[in-house]
Formats: C-alpha cells, structure tokens, sequence
C-alpha cells in the first residue's frame, strides 16, 4: 500500500497538493502545525478540508515552541501584516517565519514514519513565492538527505509545486476538478480571511493575479503545465 504525509495548512497550495496525493496514494495522511499562527482559522479550515476530500486520518499537532522562538507578523500581533508592495526589512518579509519550514518537514517526515509512508508532501515553490529561504528547492532538498541519515528510512520529499506558477497551480487544482472548492473554501490570505481573502496582503495579491491569468489564458496555461508535469 502506496501512503503519503501531506503538510497541510489548508490553503490553495497545500490543498491542491492534497487533491493531487488522493489520486496517487492509497493513503493519505495530513498534518497540520498548530504554532499560534495568527490566522488560526486556518486549521479549522484544515480539519473540516481533510474530512471532505477524503484524507485517511488528519492530525493538528501542537508546536507552540516554534511561536516563542519565532518573530513575524505571522506570530505577533504587534507586528502589522504587510500590504503587497511594501518593501521588506533585510530582504526578508516580516511574514517570514524562521526554521518552520525545518520544523515542519522534520516533524512530518517522522510522522510519516509512524504510518509507513514513503513520502511527505508540501506546497512550497520557488517559481512564486515570497522570498522565503525554506521554500527553495536546495533546501528541501538538503534537509531531506539529512532526515534520511537521521531515521534510516528513504522517506521522499515531494515537492509537486516547486517549479509551478500561481496560474499553473490554479490550472492544476482545474485538472483534478477541484478549482471551485480550492478558490472558494482555501484560506491563503494573511489576514485570516477565507476565499479571495483581503485583496490586499501578498499572498491575496499572487493568488489573485495567478487565477486571472489561468482565466485570461487556460490553454496556454494548460500547455505550459502539462509540459512540466505530464498530466494530460
């Protein structure tokens, strides 16, 4: 029996990976880390996704720690949520959240060892993404082998998303029949709001600029995924 660990925070990227592992495994788990982010619906969101599309079991494991350590808009309220466009500090935006990405594979690679699954599954993308550090390809990559030497067991990290655009990740949750449900029940936006979210944070902004491109544009969209992916 072919199982798979998806890192599942309920929002467009991790849903759409989810969508995609129901087709491919046998069995599907999901985690979700609760780290008192601050747009805790998220797991709520989660939990109530897991349970429709079908996932075999969903557990929302507490990792508080993470909050302490970890300074970000995403963990402090103090800390204003950036609208797009604003210029980030040292590079990085204040929504980065140091070492959860480290965090969250590691913890997921030995649940994934716990059920016997040969594979952990995560949304990150280099193509469009926010500048994070922990969502290249070199480092997931990197951290793999080391999760590998340390558990002794090949567990996979797979990245379906890695070399993806937004448009091209609307297009593939289109593929699977699931764009309605990822637009419409997804939370993404920083500001905790489900759906399109504000329209004014980054994450609302690259969503929404990705899914007009997909509708403006969906069999050039289409062509350009099934390059990369092989999905007829």
């Amino acid at each position: 029996m072919k199982r798979a660990v998806v890192v599942f925070s309920g929002g467009q990227d991790s849903t759409t990976c989810l969508v995609q592992a129901l087709t491919q495994y046998d069995e599907v788990h999901c985690i979700t880390f609760d780290y008192g982010q601050r747009h805790r619906a998220e797991i709520d969101i989660a939990q109530k996704l897991s349970v429709e599309l079908g996932a075999k079991a969903h557990k929302v494991l507490d990792v508080g720690l993470l909050n302490e350590l970890a300074v970000s808009s995403l963990t402090r309220d103090n800390i204003p949520v950036p609208q797009f466009g604003e210029n980030a500090e040292n590079g990085l935006p204040s929504t980065f959240v140091p070492g959860r990405n480290i965090l969250f594979l590691t913890l997921a690679a030995i649940y994934a060892y716990q059920v016997q699954a040969e594979a952990v599954i995560t949304g990150v993308c280099e193509t469009d993404f926010s500048g994070y550090p922990d969502c290249r390809d070199e480092f997931v990559k990197a951290l793999n082998h080391a999760v590998t030497l340390g558990i002794a067991r090949d567990i996979r990290f797979e990245t379906p998303l890695m070399w993806l655009n937004k448009a091209e990740t609307w297009a593939l949750a289109d593929y699977y029949g699931k764009l309605p449900l990822v637009r419409n029940q997804t939370l993404t936006c920083y500001n905790g709001i489900a759906g399109d979210g504000c329209g004014e944070c980054a994450a609302c902004h690259l969503r929404a600029k990705g899914l007009e491109e997909y509708q403006q544009a969906p069999e050039a969209i289409n062509a350009s995924l099934k390059e990369k992916t092989g999905l007829v």
